[in-house]
């Protein structure tokens, strides 16, 4: 459990490049948690369907090269996808190219076994007996997790750094979608997962953003920003902030951005910042620190 004076950092680039709004969002934090380290990158690979549906592949190839770059001592990426087949979604996207360029590995979470599991059982969940997670998410030197900024129509309201967490619960040994998509208790189901690993770095992609519907297509907006931090709801809480000022649901315009449910449970459980005071917003340029205080405003309001 976080004290509750603790601040934590999350960098906001407002840029129209990709690559250098991604790069410029790291370098802002002032940290290098991948030096010298095996990294398990956790991307959006929920569905093939374009960005962002799923991890735009510039950005991808951009985060690659940017870990390679701080000292990455080699790069796992570790992945499922939703309904559809995970393999197929990867091929789909390119990934499978990338291995030989950037000596990378890849995880297919559906191909992993039971004896690669490990079970999780959050403090009050609402998991019927918990759910497995792989111990290369629990063992890992570093976690870099790469999401998107979206909405998600199928009871999650939205899908950021929280909702990332559901591609590490597998699909093929237990019917544990089911048991998320059929509770009342989603949402704090959600945030439960996120219980069973904890990211180094996030680095969340938000040049565009579906402001309804997704995860898979929706209706878009553009955001041209990059935002990175160390704390899941943090990066969630100013997600829903850009969301609100770009217009969206009415989930997400008419509910206070700490009393959403996945934010809500993680408070709870103690997974990041409680409250807007404790996320210090770190930008380097005009533009960025101009929407910055747009977001702020945001933030803070009840």
């Amino acid at each position: 459990m976080l004290s509750e004076d603790h601040i934590t950092k999350l960098s906001i680039v407002k840029s129209e490049n990709r690559l250098d709004a991604m790069k410029r969002s790291i370098e802002l934090l002032g940290i290098n948690p991948v030096k010298g380290k095996k990294v398990v990158l956790k991307p959006n690979f929920n569905t093939a369907d374009p960005y962002p549906g799923s991890t735009h592949p510039e950005t991808l190839r951009g985060l690659i090269e940017q870990l390679n770059e701080m000292g990455a001592a080699g790069i796992t990426i570790a992945e499922r996808s939703g309904p559809v087949n995970s393999e197929h979604v990867m091929k789909e996207l390119g990934v499978f190219e990338f291995v030989e360029k950037y000596r990378l590995e890849i995880v297919n979470i559906d191909e992993m076994l039971a004896e690669d599991m490990v079970k999780v059982t959050p403090p009050g969940s609402h998991w019927k007996d918990g759910f497995l997670v792989p111990k290369l998410f629990q063992e890992a030197d570093c976690i870099v997790a790469a999401p998107n900024l979206k909405t998600h129509q199928y009871g999650g309201v939205f899908t950021m750094a929280l909702k990332l967490a559901v591609g590490i619960v597998p699909k093929t040994i237990n019917n544990y979608m089911r048991e998320l998509h059929g509770s009342l208790h989603m949402r704090k189901m959600i945030a439960e997962v996120n219980y069973g690993y904890k990211p180094d770095l996030i680095v969340m992609d938000a040049m565009e953003a579906f402001i309804e519907a997704g995860p898979m297509t929706g209706k878009r907006k553009r955001a041209d920003m990059f935002l990175a931090g160390t704390d899941r709801i943090a990066i969630d809480a100013v997600g829903l902030a850009i969301l609100k000022d770009l217009g969206s649901t009415p989930e997400v315009m008419n509910t206070p951005i700490f009393e959403q449910e996945q934010i809500a449970r993680a408070v709870e459980l103690g997974l990041g910042v409680a409250s807007p005071d404790n996320i210090e917003l770190i930008t380097g340029d005009g533009g960025s620190e101009e929407y910055a205080r747009t977001i702020r405003s945001i933030l803070d309001e009840v």
